[in-house]
Order: C-alpha cells, then structure tokens, then sequence
C-alpha cells in the first residue's frame, strides 16, 4: 500500500513538474522577442507623422523633436506630414502601421473629437493606439477688439443675455476648436451667441480687430501678433490656473466660468501592441528633450507650455478630453462641416 502511495506521488510530481516547464517555456519564448526588440531599439530609421501641413505648432513639435531624438539615439529621425479628411488620414497611416515604435503619430484636438462628429472613421481611436506623452498645452484666449465696449468677461456675458443670438463669434467652423470651445462657454455662462464660420484664425482676428466680429476665442499662438500690437483686449484665458505665458490675464474660472478648462494641446501615440519596453524608452527621451532650454525656448516663442509625464497620464487625459467633448457634441447636435 506505501509503495503504490509512493508511485501516485512521485507520479503527480512529474506531472506538475512538467506543468511548471511547460509554462516557464511558454512564457520565455514568448517575452524573450519583445525583450530584445526593448533592447535594440531603435536600429532603423523612425517616422513622426504629423498630420498636420508644415507651419503650424504639431509640425513644429516633430521638427523639434526629431534631431533631437537622432542624436541621442544616433537613429535618422524623420518627419513626414500626411495631411487631409481632418487629420484621418495620416491618423489612419499610423493606426494601420507595424507596432514597433518607428513609427509615432503627432496628435491634437480632432484625434479625441473626430469619433463624434463624424459617421464613421477607417479606425477605432480608442483601440488603435498606445499613448506615449502630453508635450505640451497652451491656453486659449477670449479676446474682443480694444475698441470694444465689451471691457471684462462679465460685460460681455451681460450683453449676450440681453440680447440672445445677436453678439457673435468668429470660428473655423463646426466642430472646429474654436467652435467647439465657445460652444462649451455658451452653456456654461448660459448664453446664447451666433457663429460666424471663417477659414482660419488669421480671417476671423482681422474682423475681431475690425469690429465685424464681436468676440472669439482661439489658441494663443493663433492670436500672439495680434496681442502684440494691442489691437485686441484680452478678456480671459481658459483654463482653470494662470498660464504662465500671461500671468496677467485672469482664467474664466476666476471670472465665474467654474470648471471651465479649455487647452489646446499637443501628444504623441504609437501603434496599438507596441511593446511597453519601447514606449517607455520613447516617454523617457521625449521628456528629456522637454526639460532642454532651447526646446522650452521654442515652445514659449510659440505660446505653449512644455508638459511631459508618463503614457498613463495622457491616457487619463485622452479620455477626460473624449468625455468633455463627446458629452457636449450629443448634446447640442453638432456635426463637423
């Protein structure tokens, strides 16, 4: 009877033991690919595409990034602008693309708006991509032409519920930032006010400096020459804390718009499947380049903010942007142009 015991364990033994190999095998070789793949990279060429034309801040951020990102990874580091259909298509590019980390994607605004406004998208952003980094962010600005009467936020908050639908605002049309960012005012200040859609913010600053156009917010970039030559009154910055680019300019949440927090901003995601390895390695070097002086130099010249901060970061962010918009296209019906 011990003997016959004694061979039922021994016998069990065996068995769990090569359970425990096989699993230990199993799981070698499956983790022993990615790890190399950590280790080596980058060993070939990298792409930043920025789906954007050349000339505007997300074109600048690759450019910036890229010879930086080549010496010290002593890698060709390249920028490739992949423009049209709202940035779907470079988006799409990059969604399509091997998860390996050579190929990153520059994103902004529309990359958490697109889902809503439009039927449909040739990818699902929300299971598409793995995010990297929140480079930067930079406030929008509530301006008025300095002949104005409008002299605070509260005038002309006064004014739009006097007379609802008759003071307007300049935007680069629906579903555009500035549409969407005056939207959210409007309901938050309880307001009503007309849009008037333009091509750009260039067009809808000269008729705010003209007087044909009342009131508009944008991104401080987008307004920098303006304020410089004193031709418009800057009424509020929207975000919930001073920017530090204008300490000066109270936020809306100072001025009663509480909760108000509207940024324009700027990230870096990769390919869904990308191995953590890598996406940490592309986190850490971006948030070095952040951190140089001539790169916060450049940003600051550009009105925006260095960020930084690690992938889980700009995942909680991704999603509180997709809520707060999301929330606020169903609601009022909007659909891109």
């Amino acid at each position: 009877m011990l003997e016959l015991c004694e061979s039922i364990y021994i016998g069990r033994n065996e068995t769990v033991h090569k359970l425990i190999w096989g699993i230990l095998i199993g799981f070698i070789v499956c983790v022993q690919p990615i790890s190399a793949q950590d280790n080596t990279y980058p060993n070939k060429p990298i792409k930043i595409v920025v789906p954007y034309p050349p000339g505007g801040f997300n074109d600048t951020l690759g450019r910036i990034l890229a010879p930086k990102m080549s010496e010290i990874w002593k890698q060709p580091v390249l920028v490739e602008n992949r423009t049209g259909g709202v940035t779907t298509i470079g988006t799409s590019y990059v969604a399509s693309s091997p998860p390996d980390g050579y190929t990153m994607l520059i994103i902004q605004f529309p990359f958490v708006t697109n889902p809503f406004l439009m039927k449909s998208l040739p990818y699902d952003t929300n299971k598409a991509f793995s995010p990297v980094i929140l480079a930067g962010r930079s406030p929008t600005v509530f301006v008025t032409s300095k002949d104005s009467p409008y002299k605070t936020l509260q005038d002309v908050i006064k004014a739009a519920k006097a007379n609802p639908g008759k003071l307007n605002y300049g935007s680069s049309g629906n579903g555009s930032s500035n549409h969407l960012s005056m939207a959210l005012f409007e309901k938050m200040a309880n307001v009503e006010m007309r849009q008037i859609p333009y091509k750009g913010s260039t067009a809808i600053m000269t008729d705010v400096v003209g007087g044909q156009v009342d009131v508009a917010i944008d991104v401080l970039g987008n307004m920098a020459s303006f304020l410089q030559t004193g031709k418009v009154r800057t009424l509020a910055i929207g975000q919930l804390t001073r920017s530090p680019l204008m300490p000066q300019v109270p936020t809306m949440n100072e001025l009663g718009i509480t909760g108000y927090d509207v940024n324009s901003w700027h990230a870096i995601v990769v390919p869904a499947g990308t191995p953590r390895g890598v996406i940490d390695k592309i986190n850490q070097t971006v948030n070095e380049i952040l951190k140089m002086s001539d790169v916060k130099e450049t940003f600051r010249i550009q009105g925006v903010v260095p960020d930084g901060g690690t992938p889980e970061q700009l995942d909680a962010f991704l999603q509180s942007q997709s809520n707060t918009w999301g929330k606020l296209i169903k609601n009022l019906n909007i659909t891109a142009d």
